[in-house]
């Protein structure tokens, strides 16, 4: 699989208009490109995919594990013709204290893919060759290709730095000039994201393929990436994964979560009578936009029928819904219209209170609570939810606390946290999580088939969670109707 890293020196250098104008221009030559983005970010791979037409995936070696970066990345590539990987921060930049674990240059070691270095030359000239030798010679592991310049002010500005950097002997593969930057407006946890943002976006991503195109060298980058050393593995697949697990029991009691035994069925095999599917709903639309796509693909490997559904127009939930996933956005920028949606915040409050497995991320913590920046929401939490001037932003080891819909109590985990908002109390009386790293504390809620909390999991790393919502969703359906709905 031919593929590229587009790394910088650090956040800010324009790595997503690069990233993102490649996909593009490469897409309108007719090229399938898998898109991927390397960290916990949500927003980029929105970007991503309307540049490509494909699911934008992330490549996080602290949530999933340095080994499932690999078949995770083959598993999103599968079929296509060339991938672009987005960086995070600077290239070198990784989880705190964990040394190079979760960066950019990790991820590609990982990979074995050669790293094009967006620079922002706005303010030097020869100097970019030291910068640029740096960050080549740091780590001898990681394959240094060439460099894009970014930011260059006029054609001798772009003179000056070229010639600098052919006596340090790399590439340079194109150079962006100053006042071509594509609009992206950001807000307080980055750019806007695309849902929100509609033909906006579509305009958008085609000026940073018309930027990148005009601007680079796209032959040569495609060369490059087809120098990509062999990966020597086998691609991430949810139905092989969830074959490989401990089978859930199923309960008999109704609302209780089944335990993981070795030889009882799981949900694909506990359809009704009539062999239809639990379903499974999944919160879209403009104010639920952060998930991850392996999560959908591990559910329907589960046995569930997946629909997704928009709160912020949806007066109900879909028909014959048996669990709710409710993963992270911006509610806080749509609390009015949430909060006027009556019919819905109805309806989630009675499947909740059914027993029916309900799985909150951060967003979906908010949307449960009883209100949100004094607007109220679907109260099924007893908890309140308003905006704070504090980012909490990083990495997190956990611990569940308690036996959920989501995790087994002792099961431990690896998430994160990005809000400014607070939710008080911010753990129940049956708490979510007991975090571990970097400070201890509890925090989320478990009540009835309800998992309310603020951390993000990613589900490569726990596929029984997915096997677990699906098993409650159709004990559930069982016991209250003896057949799961249509």
């Amino acid at each position: 699989m031919p593929r590229l890293v587009i790394a910088a020196p650090s956040s800010g250098s324009g790595k997503t208009t690069v990233a993102t104008g490649l996909m593009a221009a490469f897409a309108g030559r007719g090229l399938a490109v898998s898109p991927h983005k390397v960290g916990p970010d949500y927003i980029d791979p929105g970007y991503h995919a309307l540049a490509t037409g494909r699911a934008g995936r992330n490549l996080d070696a602290y949530l999933c594990g340095p080994e499932l970066v690999a078949p995770l990345f083959a598993h999103g590539a599968r079929g296509c013709d060339l991938a672009v990987v987005e960086g995070v921060m600077g290239l070198f930049d990784g989880a705190f204290g964990q040394g190079e674990l979760a960066s950019t240059a990790h991820v590609a070691k990982l990979l074995r893919a050669p790293v094009v270095l967006v620079v922002d030359a706005s303010s030097q000239a020869r100097s970019v060759a030291a910068l640029v030798h740096g960050f080549a010679s740091f780590d001898p592991e990681v394959r240094l290709a060439g460099v894009i310049l970014n930011k260059v002010g006029s054609d001798r500005h772009e003179a000056m730095l070229r010639e600098a950097l052919d006596e340090s002997g790399v590439p340079v593969f194109g150079a962006l000039r100053r006042g071509g930057e594509v609009v992206t407006p950001s807000r307080h946890l980055g750019l806007v994201p695309v849902a929100e943002r509609g033909a906006e976006a579509v305009a958008a991503v085609a000026a940073m393929a018309e930027l990148v195109r005009v601007g680079c060298d796209l032959d040569a980058l495609h060369a490059v990436a087809r120098g990509a050393g062999p990966l020597d593995c086998a691609a991430w697949d949810a139905a092989e994964v969830l074959g490989s697990l401990p089978r859930p029991a199923p309960s008999r009691d109704r609302g209780s979560v089944p335990d993981a035994g070795p030889h009882m069925p799981d949900a694909l095999e506990l359809p009704d009578r009539k062999g239809r599917k639990p379903r499974v709903a999944v919160a879209g639309g403009p104010a639920f936009t952060f998930s991850y796509a392996e999560h959908s693909e591990l559910l329907a490997a589960a046995g569930a029928d997946v629909v997704t559904f928009d709160p912020l127009r949806d007066e109900q939930l879909p028909d014959g819904t048996r669990a709710l996933v409710i993963g992270g956005g911006f509610p806080e920028m749509y609390a009015s219209e949430l909060s006027a949606n009556e019919p819905l915040r109805k309806a989630v409050g009675e499947l909740a209170r059914s027993g029916a497995p309900v799985v909150a991320e951060c967003a979906g913590l908010l949307y449960l609570a009883r209100s949100l920046d004094g607007q109220p929401m679907c109260g099924v939490l007893d908890a309140e939810a308003r905006m704070s001037e504090r980012l909490t932003l990083g990495y997190r080891d956990a611990v569940a606390v308690s036996d959920s819909v989501l995790a087994a109590n002792g099961t431990r985990v690896r998430g994160h946290e990005f809000h400014r908002t607070v939710v008080e109390p911010g753990a129940g009386t049956t708490p979510a999580w007991g975090i571990t790293r970097p400070e201890r504390r509890v925090e989320g809620f478990v009540q009835g088939g309800v998992h309310a909390s603020y951390l993000h999991v990613h589900w490569a790393s726990v596929p029984q969670a997915a096997r677990r919502i699906v098993a409650q969703a159709t004990e559930v359906a069982r016991a209250t109707e003896g057949v799961i709905p249509s």
